[in-house]
């Protein structure tokens, strides 16, 4: 199928997947979800693919997460994700490689893969309380199992920034390049993993996919507050920081 909003390449066997919108500081809407869905599924299933490497065009974005302007439309409200599953249950390994903001969820995309790769420049974080952008499940609860629940929580809690060399040292990051390397790491990583028996990573992958909770975040959103769309909470948040004002959330606490 074509693609608007991703743009998929391939060379040998590394198949890479590049969200489009540098414009956008590679912001994901509706369109580029289905989009990023569809084409792991197709690499997933692709038996010349031996590698999968996420990542978005020009180097100051991996992705800085949900397009607040499609937020703030009403789209997270009909938003089913899945495409941290999909990535998660992808049988091919998937290697993060991280090119600026990996913010909200670029960052957790980022940690969803197998593998992440950043330039010394990257910067990381979570802004879902920030601009009331409902978050839960294993989007959540999977990063404490790569940071620990202390870190996490933070992390989710405090949307604070942090930079690539802070990531490494916790654990979310494998590796930490300058930019201008960043390709020949990357290449590195796959070059080995092509090495390895496709079937025998595949059962490793699963393995760890069985301990994460797949809860999805609609289902815990709407059993925590279900009607939080029609508060004006969520609203609140995209419109502050489209006005770039700190938000007030004091009536719904």
């Amino acid at each position: 199928m074509g693609f608007e909003d991703i743009i998929v390449t391939n060379r040998g066997a590394v198949r890479t997947i590049s969200i489009n919108r540098p414009d956008r500081l590679n912001a994901l809407r509706g369109q580029t979800i289905d989009e990023l869905e569809q084409a792991f599924r197709d690499a997933g299933a692709d038996r010349s693919v031996g590698v999968i490497v996420l990542t978005g065009e020009g180097d100051r974005a991996f992705s800085a997460g949900g397009d607040v302007e499609w937020e703030k439309q009403g789209g997270l409200k009909s938003l089913d994700w899945q495409l941290g599953n999909i990535v998660l249950d992808c049988p091919k390994p998937v290697i993060a490689r991280v090119n600026g903001y990996a913010i909200a969820g670029g960052n957790h995309l980022a940690y969803c893969c197998d593998i992440t790769i950043a330039a010394e420049h990257s910067i990381f974080g979570q802004n879902g309380p920030r601009v009331a952008s409902p978050a839960g499940g294993y989007a959540v609860a999977h990063l404490a199992g790569i940071v620990g629940h202390k870190r996490a929580r933070e992390m989710w809690m405090l949307c604070r920034r942090y930079s690539a060399a802070q990531m490494l040292e916790w654990g979310l990051v494998n590796a930490v390049v300058p930019k201008e390397e960043l390709n020949a790491e990357v290449e590195r990583w796959c070059n080995e993993l092509l090495e390895m028996s496709p079937t025998t990573l595949k059962t490793i992958k699963h393995s760890f996919g069985r301990i994460v909770d797949r809860t999805g975040i609609m289902d815990v959103l709407e059993a925590v507050a279900p009607d939080f769309f029609e508060t004006g909470e969520q609203l609140e948040g995209a419109t502050a920081f489209l006005e770039k004002r700190q938000p007030d959330f004091s009536r719904w606490r």
